[in-house]
């Protein structure tokens, strides 16, 4: 459970290599967590990340984890469990493919809402199951400012994170009474593996701006996370933009 002073102890990380992931992990520890379990679909690629998170104080697990294997999460989070009570849980995978990838080829389409629609309902339903059992902890969504309105650069990526963006506050707002939170993250632009090559977006950001993001976020219990803040008032004007002048928008 968290310590006295309400700071977080137990990290769980289903997509425990991706680069956001991993740096909110390090962030995490620097703040003080000092048990982590890291998800991932590779795990032995970890080891050095454990052995290092390891120095800093904390008692690192490896479990293999498998975003595109819903029929697998509930074991994946039950063996996270016999740990010990998760603090906080973390979904931190995706696929960002580019609209052109797509374009022809709808089965590409397909499977990226595949990972990032139903694989992430997935695990984000049975880390809400785990932490109503335990009766507390918080799960942080990594989503992005596309889910606010899917826009024409990239619809598939755009519509695939705001079905689960949705899932995720409605799902807060169903458990809270249980001791269950639900903090959503929107970051713009991460300037990072992901998106290398890309052309980065106005207000972009990087890793650790993320990172440093979600630390604040959870010791504040916020619901929802802009990365970088004023992306709330932007977003906020282009949801309301009538849709002859929103399809103009090329970004």
């Amino acid at each position: 459970m968290r310590d006295g002073l309400g700071g977080v102890q137990s990290l769980l990380v289903l997509g425990g290599a991706s680069e956001i992931g991993l740096t909110t992990t390090a962030a995490l520890v620097h703040a003080g967590v000092r048990t982590v379990t890291l998800a991932a679909r590779r795990p032995e690629r970890l080891a050095g990340v454990a052995e290092e998170l390891g120095r800093r104080g904390a008692d690192v697990e490896l479990l293999e984890f498998d975003a595109d294997a819903p029929e697998t999460h509930a074991d994946v989070l039950t063996a996270a469990g016999k740990r010990g009570d998760v603090d906080v849980v973390l979904l931190a995978f995706g696929v960002l493919p580019s609209a052109a990838e797509l374009d022809d080829d709808p089965d590409a389409a397909v499977e990226v809402v595949r990972t990032n629609t139903l694989g992430a309902a997935s695990a984000l339903l049975h880390a809400a199951d785990l932490l109503r059992r335990q009766g507390h902890g918080t799960i942080v969504v990594l989503s992005t400012v596309a889910a606010e309105r899917a826009r024409r650069a990239n619809p598939v990526y755009g519509a695939s994170k705001a079905g689960v963006d949705a899932l995720a506050q409605s799902l807060g707002d169903r458990y809270r009474d249980d001791g269950v939170r639900i903090m959503v993250v929107r970051p713009g632009f991460v300037r990072g593996r992901m998106t290398e090559g890309l052309q980065p977006a106005p207000l972009s950001v990087g890793p650790d701006d993320v990172a440093r993001a979600v630390v604040s976020g959870l010791r504040r219990n916020a619901d929802m996370v802009w990365v970088p803040p004023v992306l709330r008032f932007v977003m906020s004007g282009l949801r309301h933009l009538p849709r002859p002048l929103f399809r103009r928008i090329r970004m």
